[in-house]
């Protein structure tokens, strides 16, 4: 019913998941990443408590692979589930529960793994999976954005499209971006719209927001406006842009 992308930058130390499906609020039910630790995708007939269970496996230590298994091995519904994770070591790993609607399959890279289920045939995966491996050089949101266009005009969700999520932490508890398309005709395309509106709007200003390394970020009111201004953002809506006949003032 659903592929998902999950993977690690090393160079940043970010962990993302991206995910798409025929179905209602993917975002809600799928994502889990936990800064440090790794990031994980539960889906097809999805076990909510089976995401942060291979979160807790894999701060203690064990391999996806072993992660993954010691939180289905209290499954009862393990046959019906897929699931898979990447570790701050790039390693990853995944399951396909023998009794998952075809087609369904995973297929795993350096520092990233694709599964999918429900799906039009094993082109989605594959395409995902290479199209992802290409573009190494792109910031890594984008490089999620492309793998799944990749998938989408492979086939996709052979059920057809209504939602679509990514989310990606670094090194607070909470996500740097965290984007949901719940339901939409073309959940993919909107799904670039706002990772565009995220690039430009809140993206500039996460090194200056309140984080670990700065807990309360910058405090100089003077100079967030400075801020807003250079990025053409009304003063007094600082998340929208001015309008031209406010360009000048």
């Amino acid at each position: 019913m659903t592929w998902s992308i999950v993977a690690h930058d090393p160079v940043s130390g970010a962990f993302a998941v991206a995910v798409t499906t025929c179905a209602f609020a993917v975002g809600a039910s799928c994502p889990y990443v936990r800064a440090g630790v790794g990031a994980v995708s539960t889906q097809s007939f999805t076990n909510r408590y089976l995401g942060p269970a291979v979160l807790d496996g894999l701060a203690r230590g064990l391999s996806p692979s072993a992660a993954i298994q010691g939180a289905l091995a209290g499954d009862e519904g393990r046959d019906l589930r897929q699931i898979h994770a990447v570790d701050r070591h790039g390693n990853s790993a995944a399951w396909t529960g023998e009794s998952c609607v075809e087609w369904a399959g995973s297929q795993s890279g350096p520092g990233f793994s694709v599964a999918g289920n429900m799906l039009s045939g094993a082109a989605v995966v594959g395409e995902t999976a290479a199209t992802f491996a290409s573009a190494a050089s792109m910031p890594l949101p984008e490089r999620l954005m492309l793998a799944l266009d990749a998938g989408e005009a492979a086939g996709g969700d052979r059920r057809g499209r209504q939602s679509a999520a990514m989310k990606l932490i670094t090194t607070e508890d909470f996500p740097d971006l965290d984007l949901r398309v719940d339901d939409h005709a073309a959940p993919l395309t909107e799904l670039r719209r706002l990772l565009g509106i995220w690039r430009r709007e809140r993206a500039p200003g996460l090194a200056f927001a309140p984080r670990k390394a700065d807990p309360a970020g910058l405090t100089d009111r003077a100079l967030i406006e400075a801020g807003w201004r250079a990025r053409g953002l009304d003063l007094r809506f600082p998340d929208r842009k001015r309008r031209p006949e406010q360009a000048g003032s």
